[in-house]
């Protein structure tokens, strides 16, 4: 697929992902001060933000599908059009109606953009080295993010410092600003995303409107064949929920906490930045984590911890602890995003991967949206600090979706596995129930990712007779295939009676 090297990949990949988000660093700390100061309610901004979520979920898979059948590139081209457009409504929105239409706009970009990138990434390092462990890549992405962000919110606070620039206001000015980088990304990936593309032309868009239902259907096909990435799915239904509290709250709770939203903005820029650090030192500190607890462990604990720092932002007086409690937050926010992608990537493989993301992508922005609203709503009616509660308590209760993912790995199935390309390491020998024989290569198929075809092995069993492989059906995670593994193995027989050589 690509004639690059995996350091290449992963520096490109780094490279792109930075400027992605670095337009949104620049707009997080000013965009709910600037719609109040345009006379908007946080339930009227909630309602807007409610737009997004509408359209990610009537597109996002559809769109999943035609970058896994199109190509990766062509899709974030137009989804960085869609964007910039977006932001430069966003200058002039001073209604409720503009508003929608901006974010309706961000509904498409954020359809289109989730996934393609990340999965460009991974498919491009598998492509160039099928052994290669795409996860450094994916934590490093987490600590690019964190700063690229913790940059365009220093930059927003020191634009907003500045004061106005002629008719533009204090507050807009960020937004300006965050365009013009948005131009700068979209040159970066005109320049620097290279793929092989599956076909060329007109015929390759017919081919791909053709392929993205069949792409739709096998991507929840996935999901009924596996609790784990069923669980893993609905862990963003929460999370999605929550992030309300941090991304859309905080600052209204410090301008709470002031007595002044003027103020709130100018120290939400070096607060942000400083937040956003954090959450590249949260993810930076993700190895560590997956190898002291596992990554579902892991991930299943920083819900919980996210949910008590978000407490602490309802609750503790002063803008000190404030915002320390939002430094915490953001940094448990940037470790738990690569655990829970990392887990997401190990489910699939192949042709499907761009999908799966969607899927997760598709839960969450809806769940954000009727999070802006129902919060907005408590926030109007009840006080800022008891929404953050609320949402604070709907973070920490998806913790247990990750149990699923854990008890793969006390099946043998997860942590210690190099998913979809190597072997259990040396020494394993547990096999799940029902499948009779000798333990070992036998019944590895179920740590395989779904969706993954494995090699042509090559080798002779007891009898003598050379294998004829027979691969499973393409998304079974049953542990007992029909394929034989190794030289010299067993005749081994599945549940179902079948002989697998």
């Amino acid at each position: 697929m690509s004639a690059l090297s995996v350091r290449q990949v992963r520096r490109r990949y780094l490279v792109l992902h930075g400027l992605r988000w670095l337009p949104v660093g620049l707009t997080i700390p000013i965009f709910i001060l600037l719609m109040q100061e345009r006379g908007l309610t946080l339930t009227q901004i909630g309602l807007a933000v409610a737009a997004q979520g509408a359209v990610v979920l009537a597109l996002e898979l559809p769109t999943g599908g035609f970058a896994d059948a199109l190509g990766r590139k062509p899709v974030l081209v137009v989804a960085s059009l869609v964007g910039l457009v977006s932001t430069a409504l966003l200058v002039v929105a001073d209604s409720l109606a503009l508003l929608v239409a901006v974010w309706a706009l961000q509904g498409v970009f954020r359809a289109l953009d989730s996934g393609p990138l990340e999965s460009w990434y991974v498919d491009s390092t598998l492509a160039a080295d099928p052994d290669a462990a795409y996860e450094k890549g994916l934590g490093q992405g987490g600590t690019v993010l964190g700063l690229s962000v913790a940059a365009g919110a220093l930059l927003s606070g020191g634009l907003v410092a500045l004061g106005p620039l002629g008719p533009v206001s204090a507050l807009t000015v960020p937004v300006v600003v965050a365009a013009v980088f948005q131009m700068v990304y979209l040159a970066a990936l005109l320049t620097l995303l290279v793929e092989g593309r599956p076909a060329a032309g007109p015929g390759a868009l017919r081919a791909s409107i053709r392929s993205a239902p069949r792409m739709v259907g096998e991507a929840f096909g996935l999901l009924r064949r596996s609790r784990v990435l069923l669980a893993l799915v609905a862990v963003e239904l929460f999370w999605g929920f929550g992030m309300v509290t941090f991304e859309g709250l905080l600052p209204v709770r410090l301008a709470e906490v002031l007595g002044d939203a003027d103020r709130a903005a100018a120290l939400l820029g070096p607060g942000s930045t400083v937040a956003w650090l954090a959450s590249a030192g949260g993810a930076a500190l993700t190895p560590l984590l997956i190898r002291w607890l596992g990554a579902a462990p892991g991930a299943a604990l920083l819900r919980i911890v996210q949910g008590a720092t978000v407490v602490g932002m309802a609750l503790l007086a002063g803008p000190v602890g404030v915002l320390v409690a939002f430094f915490a937050c953001y940094a448990v926010h940037g470790a738990s995003n690569p655990l829970h992608m990392g887990l997401l990537h190990r489910q699939v493989d192949g042709p499907y991967r761009t999908s799966v993301i969607s899927v997760n992508s598709m839960v969450s922005m809806p769940a954000g949206a009727l999070g802006g609203v129902l919060l907005g709503f408590v926030g109007d009616r009840a006080g800022v600090s008891t929404a953050m509660l609320v949402g604070a308590v709907v973070l920490a209760v998806a913790a247990p979706l990750y149990l699923p993912a854990a008890a793969l790995r006390g099946a043998g199935e997860g942590t210690g596995l190099t998913w979809g390309r190597r072997t259990a390491r040396a020494g394993t020998s547990r096999r799940p129930a029902g499948c009779r024989g000798r333990g070992g290569p036998a019944w590895r198929l179920a740590s395989r990712p779904i969706g993954y075809i494995p090699r042509r092995p090559t080798g002779t069993p007891t009898g003598g007779t050379p294998c004829s492989p027979s691969p499973p059906p393409r998304f079974s995670a049953s542990p007992c295939c029909s394929t034989c593994w190794t030289p010299g193995s067993a005749r081994r027989t599945c549940s179902t009676g079948t002989p697998s050589c």
